[in-house]
């Protein structure tokens, strides 16, 4: 194992930008051998290297030589294009350079078959990244990515795979603006990964990883120790990349984690990192098994023990039921017993609404804390609620009565002039029945009306009869005009815990008369009385939110009798019914119209004799009007008003 510490004392070093020279050199040199050694074999290849690109087959590639196998172009985070580079074997050496708006990745090692020949549109994709041209470069390989905008680039190998990334210059700097140096040390590093630290340039060709390791703890004043196990090398090309970030990069492609306490990070495989962690817990597992169990006794104030009981020992995904939670019973000594360990048991008493729990004093104490989570008083809510109902009516009519009779002075010679209606001298009309008494010989003579069209029930009336010469005649104007204005309030209110349903009603049963046929083959009816509720009813279960604002879901009813229709077998009850459903969310003491409905109603109408109905100004005489309106309104508010209560200790 080798340990990278940046904190203790060291003699003095060269500036940074000369060890990194110093390195690129030693780099350099390396692969300058490499090449050395490497052209007598190109040597031999003569024109077939320096053959054009159409003319590159897979048949005519040297073999054991190195070959792209794959090109594919993907959108990342941010707007970023990201081009992969697929090799069928271990070796190759990329290299980048970014030059104005084109980007060269030159493979002089690998080989470009026919196929990826080709140049690639990906300007769809919305990077910076516009088009991709792939072609070979003497016995190697060229791609030139040509790009729009201000970008920025960064690239990693990862076996036989070379990733490149091209950045919009904005994305890049919204991923290091407000993150913070503490995300080094979380233990997994997903896409929503936020980085911090100072930006650091590498451009590493086949470099060991513990290299990479030690540049990157000298920058970020890490102490970072790898384990013995942390081999490979890496080619990087990372530009203005925050360290953490870059820390991850090598991480990933390496099949590598970390793990940080304070200011050490360890990094090892991920295998070696799961088994460690697991090896840690068969270890404390076990530790608690050898510990002696307590046992604790919880007062249940403002729940009830059994419903604790069952939520505990039954949760679902952590463990099964225990055993019974009734009167005393507890969970079974299994290894499926919820919240609790394996040796851990739970008893409820419903008596004296307690539990008693006995398990290892860490078990114990989490188990206290969370009963007193769940044991706390809740919040009650009052409900008040208003049903309005305002009508107002309005109604006026006009009629006439009109009628002549006369006699002549011999018995029985008798004459009258009517214009429809009732003339039956016993009709009904606005005076009692009076007789005029003639002298001499005439016959006497009896008040009639012969046009009857009179106004029901009329507020006042004007009636005028001349007798004279044997005629009698009868005219008679009344009138009537109504106005009424009505309003009913009805005002539940009703308190109730949170998420608690709630009822009240308030009304009265309505008895009718019903007809069932008698069993036996009795042809004799048997009546029956049955009811009907005529209720006003509030039901409401409210939710309060943790903003303090109430979500009621609620039903109103509000029933009345408006009379009775006659049957046959007795009278049947005609109710009005008014009723809303609805789920609302309303502020703590604010007042809402849940619901309303508005009626009106205008209606005129005329009764008149044919003709002389129709005559002006006369014709009044010979109609009866009539004109009504009616307006009826509904309305329902509810408010809510929180009850805060407070938790004794």
């Amino acid at each position: 194992m080798t340990v990278f510490n940046a904190k203790v004392p060291q003699p003095a070093r060269r500036p940074l930008p000369v060890r990194l020279g110093a390195l690129g050199l030693a780099i350099g040199l390396a692969a300058g051998f490499s090449a050395v050694q490497a052209a007598p074999q190109s040597a031999t290849g003569g024109a077939n290297a320096a053959a054009p690109a159409s003319s590159l087959d897979p048949a005519k590639q040297l073999p054991g030589a190195i070959a792209v196998s794959d090109i594919d172009f993907k959108r990342g985070d941010g707007g970023a294009g990201k081009l992969i580079l697929r090799f069928n074997g271990d070796g190759a050496a990329p290299d980048l350079r970014a030059t104005g708006s084109t980007v060269t990745i030159n493979v002089g090692n690998a080989q470009l078959p026919a196929s990826l020949q080709k140049p690639l549109n990906v300007s769809d994709f919305a990077t910076p990244v516009q088009r991709i041209q792939a072609r070979p470069a003497g016995a190697g390989t060229q791609l030139v990515l040509e790009t729009a905008g201000v970008y920025e680039s960064m690239a990693y190998q990862s076996g036989r795979e070379y990733i490149v990334e091209i950045m919009p210059r904005a994305a890049s700097a919204k991923r290091a603006v407000g993150a913070t140096a503490a995300a080094v040390g979380q233990v997994a590093t997903g896409t929503g990964a936020r980085y911090g630290g100072r930006p650091v340039t590498f451009n590493f060709q086949d470099v060991p990883v513990r290299t990479v390791l030690q540049l990157i703890a000298e920058e970020s004043n890490l102490n970072i120790v790898a384990a013995d196990t942390v081999q490979g090398n890496v080619t990087l090309r990372l530009v203005n990349v925050p360290w953490d970030q870059a820390l991850d990069i090598v991480l990933q492609a390496k099949g590598l984690d970390k793990r940080r306490s304070g200011n050490v990070v360890w990094v090892a495989p991920q295998s070696e990192i799961a088994k460690y962690e697991q090896d840690r817990e068969d270890a404390r597992i076990a530790l608690d098994n050898r510990v002696d169990l307590v046992t604790e006794y919880v007062q249940i104030n403002y729940h009830n023990a059994a419903q604790i009981f069952k939520a505990l020992t039954e949760a679902k995904g952590i463990g099964g039921a225990g055993g019974g939670g009734q009167g005393g019973q507890g969970g079974g000594n299994n290894n499926d017993n919820g919240f609790l360990s394996p040796r851990g048991r739970l008893v409820a008493d419903e008596r004296t609404n307690t539990l008693m729990i006995s398990d290892i004093p860490k078990k114990v104490a989490q188990m206290k804390e969370l009963i007193r989570v769940i044991d706390r008083p809740v919040d009650q809510v009052l409900i008040e609620a208003r049903v309005v109902i305002a009508t107002e009516t309005f109604s006026r009519e006009l009629g006439a009565k009109f009628g002549i009779n006369g006699a002549t002075g011999k018995p029985g010679d008798r004459s009258s002039l009517g214009f429809g209606g009732d003339t039956d001298a016993s009709s009904a009309n606005a005076f009692a029945r009076q007789e005029a008494i003639l002298t001499g010989e005439r016959q006497a003579l009896t008040r009639t009306l012969g046009t009857n069209l009179p106004v029901a029930n009329p507020a006042g009336a004007l009636a005028l009869s001349i007798l004279n010469a044997g005629y009698l005649l009868d005219i008679e104007l009344s009138a009537m005009q109504e106005e009424g204005r009505g309003e009913v309030i009805s005002n539940p209110r009703i308190v109730t815990s949170n998420q608690r349903e709630a009822v009240i009603s308030q009304g009265q049963e309505v008895g009718y008369v019903t007809i069932s046929p008698q069993q036996g083959g009795n042809s004799i009816p048997i009546p029956n009385v049955q009811f009907k509720d005529v209720l006003l009813e509030l039901k409401v279960t409210p939710t309060i939110t943790n903003d303090g604002r109430v979500f009621l879901a609620m039903n109103v009813k509000k029933d009345e009798v408006e009379g009775f229709i006659d049957t046959s077998i007795g009278q049947v009850p005609s109710i009005s019914k008014r009723n809303v459903n609805t789920a609302v969310l309303v502020e703590d003491g604010q007042t809402v119209v849940i619901g309303g409905v508005y009626e009106f109603r205008d209606r005129n109408d005329v009764q008149k004799v044919p003709f002389l109905g129709d005559i002006p100004f006369l014709g009044n005489l010979f109609k009866k009007k009539g004109r009504a309106k009616d307006k009826a309104e509904l309305l329902i508010f509810v408010t809510p008003k929180v009850l805060a209560v407070a938790q004794r200790n």
